[in-house]
């Protein structure tokens, strides 16, 4: 098996806890919530929104919430991209449109006061 294979073999794996940590780790019925979304096609699977972030953000994917706001479905996910940077994305889950990218860092260096 090529060491490419391997990777994609580990991604997968990865991609699958991940969905399912996520899935378990949300109160209440998110995960219900999210499936009756995505079977009333209100949104786009979390695997074609992972799939879009990751091609142009390259980086581990820390953390997935799924939220309505706003009158709108969302995915927000934490990104540890590639240069060590943690960001927020904001995703309109009915499209896939990133609506904003929070660098984390500058937050947390905010909260503790770092200039």
């Amino acid at each position: 098996m090529s060491s490419r294979m391997v990777f994609r073999v580990l991604h997968g794996v990865f991609i699958a806890g991940l969905i399912l940590a996520t899935a378990t780790s949300q109160a209440g019925d998110d995960h219900d919530r999210a499936r009756k979304a995505l079977e009333a096609g209100e949104v786009l699977p979390l695997r074609t929104i992972l799939q879009r972030i990751e091609q142009a953000n390259p980086g581990q994917i820390m953390e997935v919430e799924f939220e309505h706001k706003d009158n709108r479905w969302l995915y927000e996910i934490k990104l540890l991209r590639t240069g060590g940077t943690l960001v927020k994305l904001k995703i309109d889950a009915r499209n896939g449109h990133v609506l904003g990218v929070k660098d984390l860092k500058e937050k947390m260096d905010k909260k503790e006061g770092v200039r």
